[in-house]
């Protein structure tokens, strides 16, 4: 299986420090933030990597990440052109994964405790369709929130940022899916925000009933302001003992 990390935008909640650099190589613990993300696929054994930024900061991630040969992956670059949503990024990858296969997206500024190969093995063992991975948090509006089938298993829809979260579940920024998200995205529109939207994308394998879902026990963050960096960098502090 094959990973795309999408570690692009503009890091404006984590501005002045997101003026001189990018947010995923900002400093978590004692590594960049991206570096969390990559080591999190080799320890599940998924080392052919395509990461995906922005022109601004391209460089910087092949001046630190190199080829991936120091960190014992196999790294390939694509640029963004624009902001145009996560969606419209994930379809950079279509070249990269093919079109039979499954893969795995990680946005970069997801951290997290869990190990990804047991929802890793569960994804290829399901026929087709896609999997997000599912977090408890105290404060699910400000987040994508499923609401579930009567079994609990898949997702019926995902309602984005509710005022009355059906669940205190939220979607994390860790998506699987078979190839056939290229065709989704393609038919899909922009959001009013003029961009292509992942929720409207993983909404469209749940109205086909082909959105399975498995939830993350140990911590999880989306460092995206410095409350929620400061946060992770305690936790990745806590972790290395």
């Amino acid at each position: 299986m094959r990973a795309v990390i999408l570690a692009g935008g503009t890091g404006s909640r984590l501005r002045p420090l997101t003026n001189l650099i990018n947010k995923h190589l900002l400093p978590v613990g004692e590594q960049p933030m991206i570096s969390h993300a990559v080591n999190k696929l080799k320890q599940a054994g998924v080392t052919n990597i395509l990461i995906i930024t922005s022109r601004s900061a391209a460089g910087m991630f092949t001046a630190y990440l190199g080829s991936g040969e120091n960190d014992g992956v196999a790294l390939t670059y694509k640029v963004q052109e624009q902001a145009g949503g996560i969606a419209e990024a994930l379809a950079l990858a279509e070249d990269f994964v093919g079109r039979d296969d499954k893969f795995i997206v990680l946005l970069g500024d997801n951290l997290f405790e869990d190990p990804l190969k047991p929802h890793i093995e569960a994804f290829r063992e399901q026929p087709d369709g896609a999997m997000v991975l599912l977090k408890e948090v105290h404060d699910p509006e400000r987040y994508g929130v499923p609401v579930f089938t009567g079994d609990g298993t898949r997702i019926e829809r995902i309602e984005e940022k509710p005022e009355n979260p059906s669940s205190s579940f939220c979607v994390t920024g860790i998506y699987m899916y078979d190839a056939t998200v290229f065709d989704r995205v393609r038919a899909i529109q922009p959001s009013a925000r003029g961009e292509l939207e992942i929720t409207d994308v993983n909404n469209a394998y749940a109205a086909d009933g082909k959105l399975s879902c498995r939830r993350l026990e140990g911590w999880w963050t989306d460092a995206g302001t410095f409350d929620s960096l400061y946060e992770a960098s305690a936790k990745m502090r806590g972790a290395r003992g």
